[in-house]
């Protein structure tokens, strides 16, 4: 499966965005995807998963109750919705697949990163 990030940009602190990741080339319902971000100087971390059937997702502590994601299997597209940014939010962003993974996946499948800043 092939996954294609957009939606990043330049934010004010308090502001939203909202991140897709489109899928192509595999059966994509069957797919758990997550979102993972690295900031400048830091490792990758985990950010948001969605199991593969849509009934589970999971959050990291540092994002919870401010970023939702949710998927659209009839676009073949999971969405980062992320609202009360923060600038430690800043980071390149990358959406994440594996084939009937949880929402905790493992990835095997990545996309290119979009670029998230939020200026305070």
């Amino acid at each position: 499966v092939q996954l294609q990030a957009s939606g990043g940009g330049l934010v004010q602190a308090g502001g939203s965005l909202r991140l897709s990741c489109a899928a192509s080339g595999g059966s994509f319902s069957s797919y758990a995807v997550g979102w993972f971000r690295q900031a400048p100087g830091k490792e990758r971390e985990f950010v948001a998963g969605i199991n593969w059937s849509g009934g589970r997702t999971a959050y990291a502590d540092s994002v919870k109750g401010r970023f939702t994601i949710s998927r659209d299997n009839a676009k073949n597209t999971v969405y980062l919705q992320m609202n009360s940014l923060k600038p430690e939010d800043t980071a390149v962003y990358y959406c994440a697949a594996e084939a009937y993974g949880s929402s905790r996946l493992i990835p095997r499948y990545w996309g290119q990163g979009t670029l998230v800043t939020v200026s305070s």
